[in-house]
């Protein structure tokens, strides 16, 4: 455990292995890289800081105005589901809020896989060399081990009559599930007074 800085002792230094080493025994560059790096650091906190306090006030502001339009027409939202387009009167600048569920497969994914092997084995030709690197590449896992989920829908939209096919599909469908839900905040700014909308970056390496 860290001892906290005040009870350092005055012209001492905690090193990053906990050890406390005279000031005048460490060089100039060192300590001015230590000044340099911390006060970057603080500085750093407290725009994550402000940027968090910004998401959550957009997104609580976003829905509130939300459901203050609906309720001008009787009716009350339901969640806080489903993006939004928000433009000020005079079109300048635009916000829109993106709200998308992660999904994920569970261990039914596998079953479905045997069976797509079983149809593929059977109607192995040439005319079908397409078909199995198209489902390949549906079951290819990324580098961080995960299924991309829009390859492995895309195989529910061809039409292929086999039973064995359609019950894969079926499993594939009932497999999915919702992991999480992710929301974000994007805010544009009109390019004079074109059609093109730029966007008020928050992301440090884009601003």
């Amino acid at each position: 455990m860290n001892t906290p800085t005040a009870s350092i002792p005055p012209d001492y230094r905690r090193d990053a292995h906990g050890r406390l080493v005279p000031v005048a025994h460490i060089k100039e560059v060192d300590l001015l890289r230590d000044s340099t790096v911390a006060e970057l650091a603080a500085e750093a906190k407290k725009l994550n800081a402000q940027l968090a306090e910004f998401r959550v006030k957009a997104h609580s502001t976003i829905q509130a105005f939300a459901e203050l339009s609906a309720e001008k027409y009787g009716a009350k939202l339901r969640g806080k589901k489903g993006n939004l387009t928000l433009i000020t009167f005079d079109g300048r600048f635009k916000i829109q809020r993106a709200i998308s569920d992660q999904l994920v497969f569970d261990e039914r994914l596998q079953a479905a896989k045997t069976l797509i092997d079983e149809c593929i084995n059977e109607w192995a030709s040439g005319s079908r060399t397409e078909l199995r690197t198209l489902i390949n590449d549906a079951f290819q896992v990324d580098r961080a081990g995960k299924i991309d989920t829009a390859r492995v829908l895309g195989l529910r939209r061809l039409d292929i009559k086999d039973e064995r096919w359609k019950r894969a599909m079926k499993a594939i469908g009932e497999s999915l599930s919702v992991a999480s839900t992710r929301s974000y905040i994007r805010v544009y700014e009109r390019v004079g007074e074109t059609e093109r909308y730029l966007p008020i970056n928050l992301d440090l390496a884009n601003a």
